[in-house]
């Protein structure tokens, strides 16, 4: 793939459709690739709803970027189960699962949400079990050649990962213990600002260990040009320093033409254009 390139994430825009009929709109609007959280109810769910999933993607002619593990229910306030010992085994069969869905459309990257604190285990035995999880998904997803990302989040008090040195401590330390070499930083460029890390200098710091990309303007988590944070800036630099992967398009619509910000002609592979980037520094900017 050459140059960067935008992807949808279908779990968080286009929510007025069905699950299945939001890959065919992003292809309609022009994009040639989406992202999902995960898409199903269950860690492991029936045979013919995968396939189902896994036909929508095809039929659309996209490719499915990227895809969440199961992270609990999310509506409800969970993010992730990675570090729950007592659900270990859940996310592992989860684990296949994706892979499974993952090596017949291409994927090649997991997002690996990092759960809450949990009342009544120590930080460390939780810490633990992430670790040992993360290494076990990291093993099976590098036998189809994809990549693990580990996320800092912002508006969930109890989740422990909140700056980009937090989920790089994660990563070392599972490199250290396990050997694991194909896990990566996910990094959230709305989460990173709400949670007022110094993006330009994790950026800087880290854009080695940066697997993926994700964005959304702040506050309110809408279309970008809609509040504050420079992404413009942010983006240069990675662009600057040949980042060829996926931007995540990962906002809340709040508007009819959610993507009226963005050049028809830049929606595709590689369309991703460093002159147009002044347009992504947030109205509250000029």
């Amino acid at each position: 793939m050459a140059g960067a390139t935008y992807t949808v994430n279908c779990s968080i825009l286009f929510t007025d459709l069905p699950v299945l009929d939001r890959p065919a709109a992003a292809r309609a609007a022009g994009f040639e690739a989406v992202e999902f959280w995960w898409p199903f109810i269950e860690a492991t769910p029936p045979e013919p709803d995968v396939k189902a999933f896994v036909r929508a993607i095809e039929q659309a002619d996209v490719r499915l970027s990227g895809l969440n593990f199961f992270a609990g229910y999310m509506a409800g306030g969970d993010r992730g189960i990675l570090s729950d010992p007592a659900l270990t085994t859940e996310f592992r069969e989860n684990v296949h699962v994706a892979v499974d869905i993952a090596e017949s459309l291409g994927t090649r990257a997991f997002n690996a949400l990092y759960g809450n604190r949990i009342e009544g285990i120590a930080p460390a035995v939780q810490d633990e079990v992430a670790a040992k999880n993360l290494a076990y998904a990291a093993q099976a997803a590098q036998r189809i050649g994809a990549t693990v990302l580990v996320e800092p989040v912002s508006g969930a008090p109890r989740y422990p990962l909140k700056t980009a040195a937090d989920a790089i401590r994660v990563i070392d330390r599972v490199h250290a213990e396990s050997g694991t070499t194909n896990l990566r930083l996910l990094a959230d460029l709305y989460h990173l600002h709400v949670n007022n890390d110094d993006v330009t200098a994790a950026l800087l710091s880290n854009y080695e260990q940066i697997g993926h990309i994700q964005i959304a303007d702040a506050p309110g988590r809408g279309e970008p040009g809609t509040g504050e944070v420079p992404l413009g800036e942010y983006l240069a630099i990675l662009l600057g320093r040949e980042y060829s992967g996926y931007i995540g398009l990962e906002y809340k619509s709040s508007r009819p033409d959610t993507f009226d910000w963005l050049p028809k002609a830049e929606r595709g592979r590689g369309g991703v254009n460093v002159e147009s980037l002044k347009t992504l520094t947030g109205t509250r900017n000029q």
